[in-house]
């Protein structure tokens, strides 16, 4: 395929055009405003929801077709999905949309559910960048190729995508549970379809498919971002506009899933490390006025560590890990309960307790306390969502799916509206054995029926609603390397500690924080990484006398989502909250990690959830594939810090492991000598220094800190092969470590290649060649990571692919970097490649929970921004010459290690 490109004159001519043709049409009127979002209607149909956000340096466009997979008749399961992925094989204008995407840097995916499907991408707010978008948007709306040669390849990368779903033990037992629960409803049938109809699907049926429901006036598009409101309505008018509004009806779904009649039940018998039990149940859909007790009442169940089930099951050591969760659909969906398992566990023992714990709410009815601590966790996620556009804007494809986008702010307001008395009712009214779906199936004599109420209008619900005022919406701020170096104050405190604080208005007034703790060193540390992971990992399960839930209740409380682990030499913290709660989420934060409680009952659970994982890790292809991949690109002596266990090595040294090992770990090395701490957003910089001056400082390190070294190591390429039998899908990875770190001279030239080789998005030469051409994985590109204190790089190549494809996926491997460092590059992709990967750095600056992260490193480093701007100078000055010389300075075939992992009698019978 060719790359687009568009010289600055034809720009140029076309923006006057536009300056004519926007004025000249008459604009729609808004029909509706909610909370910061207007909503207009074009005259072909189209719904056009707008969400300016002036502190964005960003613009999200995502269109939402109301299609997915309850629109599948038979023979065509799976096809809403296979559109998805033809329609980013180019458009009439835009032939090649994956290439436009990564030359511009963009942020893009789409995705397929029951109730919609939709494309979105996010790039830098310049006008070029979203005349294009718009552009691609509508051209491909009703202009895709939807060709027969392409739909021969992406078949099978989508049969390679559903081989991969085949290998996750809790994916194929959901799906069958739903198949049972689900008679007559498509909501039984996997988005992702049957096998048979992925080979199989015609291409003029796929075609019909297309043209039915890819029209204005079944799509919904949605932009967030730094823009006029005015300006850009005027672009959606010219460019969608034009589009006709389609003659055909769209039929109506009018099937509906009758009462159950008796339990169902079914059992699923595969390979695998870890058993599970799930009940289900029926619910109302996700706009009826149930669905927000029913949210509150699954959290009551299912959350961790709170839930009735966790107390139930883990706490009693039933299970390793329990879980619940709802289907929020168009229509009446379903709720979930699971419970994870050790594979020598007696698994009747858990389910009587799951199921005695989900049904048994009539007995033991909820409580005040249950229903105000769930509330505040879900209202907590809701509020803080409101603080990016960008998740609004896509999180809004739900709510459209749904039947209407301002149901998003509905439930909000019905959660907050819910009552005790309404999470008992629908307990008892939904959660009973006649309307479960488990493992088994055991008659009844006496049947109950459950009827589930439908909503009848959704637009009559929600006439005349107006939602809230808008929140606090932040101020425009230049993500430049000179405005983030002159915004950013840095502060050195006396016992060790250092500041890097960018203080600016923000949408919702919110704050990001980085904390990292840095302790010990080679000597000391050595034999230890296993304790340390654990120790990290305790220090929200109890502390400065408060449980592990009473620590995620204050958390709740003060609309603070924090997150704390650690790894064999640091401590590591990250906060999302609000200017009026940073200073008493800090607070909190340091007495809890001062006084960690070590709880015996959290310690073992703990260390049941992690053998339970490692378990299921042993047969899973892609684990197995990059934990040997971390292996070879570190290879230190075992004990050394950081030494990577195989899996078996993980079992032994986790049971190993003791709590008083844990206490010691911490008091040796824990403490505020040397941590870095990252802050922007919302927030008084004299205020929160002072935080840091009173509560922090007082906690010394007890060991010396001395940085790891972490140097380039000559290491002999071998191949690794593993056998995960029964596994339909298989991973392939390649290996190499370069002595070149993140200060050496190639290290932007081997960037740029990397991005050029297995980059971008489904653009680059590997996902071109097994992806696009040869259809042989779902999955495939390359990444480079670089060392910033050692002269040391990592680079890998991965693919995903059915076992008896494996041999082709290392064939084409090896054909396409043999031609990168033969052939070289052309002169338009590196230019291309420059704009996209340079492109793509300005978004991650332009995110505050990226750049927060940044400005710590730098701390460490000893940097500014303006050593990025050195980077990406130089990576911008680089000519075809440059990276032809770095490739076949570095990059041989012969040096990679080869990693294969999956079903071997399979791949060799091939």
């Amino acid at each position: 395929m060719r790359l687009v490109k568009v010289t600055s004159l034809l720009l140029l001519c076309s923006s006057l055009l536009l300056s004519v043709t926007v004025h000249a049409d008459k604009l729609p009127e808004r029909i509706h405003h909610v909370e910061g979002i207007s909503e207009y209607r074009l005259d072909n149909g189209l719904q056009v929801l707008l969400f300016p956000d002036q502190t964005q340096e960003t613009v999200t466009v995502n269109v939402t077709y109301r299609v997915g997979s309850k629109h599948e008749n038979y023979g065509e399961t799976g096809m809403a999905h296979l559109l998805e992925h033809l329609v980013f094989k180019g458009s009439t204008k835009h032939p090649n949309i994956t290439a436009e995407l990564t030359e511009r840097g963009a942020r893009p995916n789409g995705t397929t559910w029951t109730d919609r499907t939709n494309y979105f991408e996010t790039f830098n707010a310049t006008e070029d960048n979203i005349e294009w978008a718009l552009s691609m948007e509508s051209d491909r709306m009703v202009n895709s190729f939807i060709r027969k040669e392409d739909l021969d390849s992406e078949m099978t990368v989508v049969r390679n995508e559903f081989e991969r779903g085949e290998n996750s033990p809790f994916r194929v037992t959901l799906q069958k549970m739903l198949a049972a629960a689900y008679e007559w409803h498509n909501y039984g049938k996997s988005t992702i379809g049957a096998r048979s109809d992925i080979e199989n699907v015609p291409i003029d049926r796929l075609k019909a498919f297309y043209t039915k429901y890819y029209q204005p006036d079944n799509a919904t598009l949605i932009v967030a971002g730094k823009f006029e409101e005015e300006d850009m309505l005027k672009r959606v008018v010219n460019y969608f506009g034009p589009i006709p509004k389609p003659e055909r009806v769209l039929p109506e779904v009018y099937t509906q899933e009758p009462a159950q009649a008796g339990e169902k039940s079914v059992i699923v018998r595969r390979v695998g490390d870890a058993q599970f039990i799930g009940a289900g149940y029926h619910i109302p859909a996700g706009s009826h006025t149930d669905f927000a007790a029913i949210s509150v009442l699954n959290q009551i169940i299912g959350n961790t560590p709170n839930g009735r089930l966790y107390k139930n099951l883990v706490e009693a050591g039933l299970a390793s890990r329990t879980y619940g969760f709802n289907f929020q659909w168009e229509e009446p969906g379903f709720a979930l309960f699971f419970a994870e398992v050790d594979k020598a566990a007696d698994i009747t023992a858990t389910q009587e307790a799951l199921l005695s714990t989900v049904e048994g709410i009539a007995g033991t009815p909820v409580t005040e306390e249950e229903v105000e601590r769930a509330k505040r966790n879900i209202l907590k996620n809701i509020e803080l969502s409101f603080n990016s556009s960008q998740r609004i804007a896509l999180g809004l494809s739900e709510w459209v799916g749904m039947g209407d986008w301002r149901l998003y702010f509905l439930n909000r307001d019905r959660v907050e509206a819910v009552k005790i008395e309404d999470v008992q009712r629908v307990a008892e009214a939904y959660l009973v054995r006649n309307n479960r779906t488990l493992g088994k199936f055991v008659p009844s004599e006496q049947p109950e029926r459950v009827e589930i109420p439908k909503v009848d209008d959704v637009a009559n619900m929600l006439e005349g609603y107006k939602g809230r005022e808008s929140i606090a919406q932040g101020e425009v701020f230049e993500p430049s390397y000179d405005n983030i170096d002159a915004r950013t104050e840095t502060v050195s405190l006396e016992n060790g500690t250092e500041l890097s604080l960018l203080s600016k208005k923000t949408r919702g007034e919110s704050v990001s924080v980085n904390l990292l703790m840095r302790f010990g060193n080679e000597s000391a540390l050595n034999g230890k990484a296993d304790i340390a992971g654990i120790t990290g990992s305790m220090l929200l399960r109890g502390g400065a006398g408060l449980t592990r839930q009473q620590i995620q209740d204050e958390f709740d409380k003060l609309k603070a989502q924090v997150s704390v682990f650690g790894g064999v030499d640091f401590g590591f913290t990250r906060i999302t909250t609000t200017r009026e709660n940073l200073p008493a989420t800090l607070q909190l934060l340091s007495k809890i990690l001062k006084k960690p409680s070590f709880s015996k009952e959290e310690f073992e659970q703990l260390k049941a959830t992690r053998k339970v994982d490692i378990e299921q890790n042993m047969q899973d292809p892609q684990r197995l594939a990059f934990n040997a991949y971390s292996r070879v690109q570190n290879p230190y002596p075992k004990g050394h810090p950081f030494y990577v266990n195989t899996f078996e090595e993980s079992l032994a040294a986790l049971e190993s492991v003791t709590l008083d090992q844990v206490k010691a770990f911490y008091n040796d090395f824990y403490g505020t000598s040397n941590m870095e701490v990252g802050v922007i957003g919302d927030f008084d910089v004299a205020q929160v220094t002072d935080i840091f001056k009173q509560h922090f400082t007082d906690w010394k390190s007890p060991t010396t800190f001395e940085n790891i070294e972490k140097p380039f190591t000559k290491v002999k390429p071998s191949v690794l092969t593993f056998d995960t039998p029964d596994k339909e899908n298989a991973t392939f990875v390649a290996a190499l470590m370069l002595p070149v770190g993140e200060n050496h001279a190639d290290a932007p030239a081997l960037e740029l290649a990397n991005y050029i080789f297995g980059g971008g998005f489904l653009s680059s030469r590997l996902a071109t060649r097994l992806r696009q051409e040869d259809g042989l994985s779902y999955g495939a590109g390359s990444f480079i990571s670089f060392e910033s204190k050692d002269e040391k790089a990592t680079m890998g190549a991965y693919a995903i692919a059915a076992p008896q494809n494996l041999a082709k996926v290392e064939q084409g491997f090896r054909e396409e970097l043999a031609r990168l460092v033969q052939d070289g590059f052309t002169a338009e992709e590196v230019e291309s490649a420059k704009a996209g990967l340079l492109q793509q750095k300005k978004v991650s600056r332009s995110q505050d929970g990226e750049l927060v992260g940044t400005l710590r490193r730098n701390l460490f480093l000893d940097r500014t921004m303006q050593w990025y701007e050195d980077y990406d100078s130089r990576l911008a000055n680089l000519t075809v010459e440059d990276l032809n010389k770095v490739v076949r300075a570095h990059l041989d075939i012969e040096k990679f290690t080869i990693i294969s992992a999956g079903d071997m009698n399979k791949a060799k019978a091939e």
